[in-house]
């Protein structure tokens, strides 16, 4: 039903290709990109995708919708080279851990005719590259979707219908709350796994401390072996509200600090269970934000609005390759008459 481009072939790129590959959408292609030549291929190697792009601008030509998967500064360059390649009415999605800044250059960089939405599942792991994707990586998850104000909602329905495709659970925010939230429930604990980690081996007992790691410590510490890139990225885009929850995450510290100096048995103990019990609770029944039913009304499924939009790609490149024959038709016939009059 049309082409889905993936730019940016690591670890999400290619769980979002092998995703919609085991959805089984019939006759859709998905041809991904990625800088490093190496990394595209092993991406279609494993599966991911089912051709590489040599160049940007080529994807952009022929992809109705368009998914960015690089790391998030890289972004603003896919923006500017893609944008005057794009197809009318082409859709634009990104899975970026921050939100502001990458909604500020696609609005900055992208023609008024392409529909941006921003995204972000809520799933990852450590190891990277196209080897490490998993096609059940988003199952279950949040997926957020951050349109922009002026998101055209069809787009929007897309996107969504993206999300469920690969198997998310579509979550609607603002750019603002998802990078506020974000920074609370998934940056902070980047943070504090890197503090942890470089804690414990800068101290001169680290051979000591190493022999002595369990998986208490190396769960603890499992963000700091992600990308550093992501990381950098991360920080370098999300910093107010980066440094908001860390200030907050001090404070719980110091509290606890506090609490074990009081020496008071019965106190620690209280403060103690009642996290313990509040986790638990947490797990098993989990609070859950309400998201309208019927968030657009008069809309299709967001199911068919994704399959329009691929179906849409598809008719723009057939109607492509009837102006490009016709037009060369054309040029022949031309070429027949100057042949004619010579004779």
């Amino acid at each position: 039903m049309g082409t889905v481009g993936i730019v940016g072939l690591g670890l999400i790129g290619g769980s979002i290709g092998l995703a919609l590959k085991r959805s089984k959408l019939a006759g859709t292609q998905i041809v991904g990109y990625d800088r490093d030549l190496d990394v595209a291929l092993r991406a279609q190697r494993f599966g991911a995708v089912d051709g590489v792009g040599r160049t940007l601008a080529g994807l952009a030509d022929t992809a109705g919708l368009i998914v960015i998967a690089t790391p998030i500064v890289a972004m603003r360059g896919v923006f500017a080279e893609i944008g005057p390649r794009l197809q009318q009415g082409a859709v634009v999605t990104d899975v970026a851990s921050t939100k502001g800044e990458v909604l500020r250059w696609a609005s900055e960089l992208l023609p008024a005719y392409v529909h941006f939405v921003g995204g972000h599942p809520m799933a990852g792991k450590e190891q990277t590259g196209p080897q490490a994707a998993e096609a059940g990586l988003f199952d279950g998850r949040p997926y957020c979707i951050v349109p922009s104000l002026d998101a055209h909602p069809g787009s929007v329905n897309a996107v969504m219908g993206l999300a469920e495709a690969v198997g998310g659970v579509p979550f609607f925010l603002d750019a603002d709350e998802h990078d506020a939230y974000a920074a609370a429930i998934s940056h902070v604990p980047l943070v504090a796994s890197v503090a942890l980690f470089s804690l414990a081996r800068n101290s001169n007992a680290w051979p000591e401390l190493a022999s002595m790691a369990g998986t208490g410590f190396k769960d603890l510490t499992r963000l700091a072996s992600g990308s550093p890139e992501m990381s950098h990225d991360i920080f370098l885009t999300n910093k107010k509200n980066l440094g908001h929850w860390i200030d907050r995450y001090i404070g719980e510290l110091l509290k606890i600090r506090d609490l074990i100096e009081s020496d008071d048995p019965e106190a620690i103990f209280r403060a103690v269970a009642e996290v313990q019990i509040e986790r638990e609770e947490y797990l098993a029944n989990p609070p859950r934000r309400e998201v309208p039913g019927d968030t657009l009304p008069d809309m299709p499924s967001p199911q068919q609005a994704f399959l329009n939009l691929l179906a849409g790609s598809m008719w723009m490149d057939r109607a492509r390759e009837m102006t490009q024959s016709l037009e060369e038709r054309a040029r022949q016939r031309d070429r027949d008459d100057r042949l004619r009059r010579r004779e």
